[in-house]
């Protein structure tokens, strides 16, 4: 069994690990943080993984280690890691916006580099995640990558340039559909149902629509229009939608993270450019 090191204690870690340890030893995992050791205890004891603040005993054991800092830590991660690495050891990277070709001037030597894009429905084991491989990850690195993060969800495999644009869908988009969600209850409340009754059925209709998605070929502006009946309730209410460009906002909101995923690599791309 691989054996995994985690640089990083966040919520796209612990989602991560939350759903490999449904079908692998938590003792095959290892985590590690700046400082924040309870955190670490908490780790271990919901889901049985090992920790350590020793970077060489983390880095060492593994057979990957995965990046989960901040873009905005990637040169004080990598600089904490760079000395024990093993030359083919695989490195893989869940930081928005941070380049392979960023990654490899940061640890000096060609190492394997995976980025990944998963969300943090991998706890649930439904993440959508996009792996993008640098020139120096082979066939071998892909699949065992893809062996790991096909444990927690779906699994595509894009070129580096597309991985801004799946950061914002993908990886943000549970945020959305959350926000959606937010706002439904805030109407149900509104319109006065409490909310013992609200949350089952805007969930179950969630859940509903996206296996409607799924299980039909229709597009989903046919399955929209076979709800709206002419003056009925439906149509009313995406009157609003589209009296308030809901659609467009949308594609702004997408767009928008796209553009920042973009701007955080070439902050990282213009600090190296300047040591």
């Amino acid at each position: 069994m691989k054996k995994i090191s985690f640089i990083g204690a966040g919520s796209i870690t612990e989602a991560i690990i939350a759903g490999l340890t449904q079908s692998m030893n938590g003792q095959s995992i290892m985590v590690s943080n700046r400082n924040n050791r309870s955190r670490l205890l908490d780790l271990q004891t919901m889901y049985g993984v090992t920790f350590t603040q020793n970077t060489e005993e983390l880095v060492n054991n593994a057979d990957l280690v995965i990046l989960a800092v901040k873009p905005k830590d990637a040169a004080e991660a990598i600089k904490s890691i760079k000395d024990y690495v093993h030359q083919e050891q695989l490195i893989i990277s869940l930081m928005a916006g941070v380049s392979t070709e960023s990654l490899t001037n940061l640890l000096e030597q060609n190492n394997p580099i995976i980025r990944a894009m998963p969300n943090t429905s991998a706890a649930i084991l439904k993440s959508a995640t996009a792996l993008s491989p640098s020139i120096h990850a082979t066939g071998l690195h892909i699949e065992m990558a893809t062996s790991i993060f096909e444990k927690i969800g779906l699994v595509s495999v894009v070129t580096e340039e597309q991985m801004h644009a799946v950061t914002a869908l993908s990886g943000s988009g549970p945020a959305y559909i959350y926000y959606v969600v937010e706002a439904m209850e805030k109407a149900a409340s509104k319109i006065g149902l409490c909310e013992n009754v609200a949350k089952p059925l805007i969930l179950q209709t969630m859940i509903g629509a996206a296996e409607m998605l799924m299980e039909t070929p229709k597009h989903p502006s046919v399955l929209r229009k076979e709800i709206t009946s002419p003056g009925g309730t439906t149509e009313a209410g995406i009157g609003v939608l589209e009296h308030h460009d809901f659609q467009n906002i949308l594609v702004r909101c997408i767009t928008r993270a796209t553009i920042r995923s973009q701007e955080l690599g070439e902050g990282l791309t213009q600090l190296l450019n300047k040591k």
